[in-house]
């Protein structure tokens, strides 16, 4: 049955609902109609200021949220779960995001099928990271987080390319970095559940920072602009920290990432 509500529209409809888990089951449900072509029209930009927030957690400053590094105790391990799973609510939100905050701009379809394929996937993460906590006794909102990642979002409200050039080159680029090591955690404990939960997440970024890479470098011969010098310039403007190794080359490569673009950032 064809819908007559566009793409952009559901869009914000996702990024309006408030509750964590409504929110992943309704980009699961406009995924679906979308793929198979239930959704006809893309519709018109009409992005909301911000996402709607859950009553919990507390969000806090980055400096302010607590660092659990070692997963020897259940509550670091929950505390790790907890972090991953508020970072994947918020990919939701800005895979939607770029999706009708951008619709203006003169995108093919196959944009948008990858950022709804996107918003497919990091509600499914989130959903299972959910799952995870409550086999731990826990729930998300339980513990504090922090609000960095949609700060970054807001700083790239009015460009395309600053938004492509940020959240999937510099922010899930990261989570490749970071992942392998947090699942050895999770396996060195003996929490493979959680450890295969991480898997699944880490193999399906890879294919996150590949669309963001394709899109960021089709946008810069869209406005004539070199990519690597860009994006470096991008970085410095909009990201507040420093680009630090080491980098999962790696799974950084698989994702057509080349390490010309952050290594000779890190060195700067």
């Amino acid at each position: 049955m064809m819908s007559k509500m566009t793409l952009t529209a559901a869009a914000r409809e996702i990024l309006l609902t408030p509750h964590p888990v409504a929110k992943a089951e309704r980009s699961l449900g406009v995924a679906r109609q979308w793929q198979r072509g239930e959704i006809w029209s893309i519709g018109a930009a009409n992005a909301p200021d911000r996402p709607a927030q859950p009553e919990r957690p507390l969000l806090m400053l980055p400096k302010n949220t607590p660092k659990r590094r070692s997963a020897g105790s259940l509550s670091n391990r929950i505390a790790m779960l907890h972090a991953v799973a508020h970072i994947e609510l918020n990919a939701i939100n800005l895979a939607w995001d770029i999706i009708c905050r951008f619709a203006h701009d003169t995108l093919p379809k196959t944009f948008f099928d990858d950022w709804v394929s996107i918003g497919c996937e990091e509600a499914e993460h989130f959903l299972l990271l959910n799952t995870r906590l409550a086999a731990l006794d826990a729930t998300y909102g339980d513990l504090p987080a922090h609000d960095g990642l949609w700060q970054a979002a807001d700083s790239t409200r009015h460009n395309l390319l600053d938004r492509l050039a940020i959240v999937p080159l510099v922010f899930e680029a990261r989570g490749l970095d970071v992942t392998p090591g947090m699942i050895r955690k999770f396996k060195n404990v003996g929490d493979n559940d959680s450890a295969i939960a991480l898997q699944k997440i880490y193999d399906e970024e890879i294919g996150h920072v590949a669309a963001g890479i394709r899109w960021y470098e089709w946008q810069c011969r869209r406005e004539g602009k070199p990519p690597e010098a860009t994006w470096k310039a991008l970085v410095k403007q909009h990201y507040a920290g420093q680009l630090k190794p080491p980098f999962n080359e790696e799974a950084r490569s698989a994702a057509n990432f080349p390490p010309s673009y952050y290594l000779m950032e890190s060195a700067d």
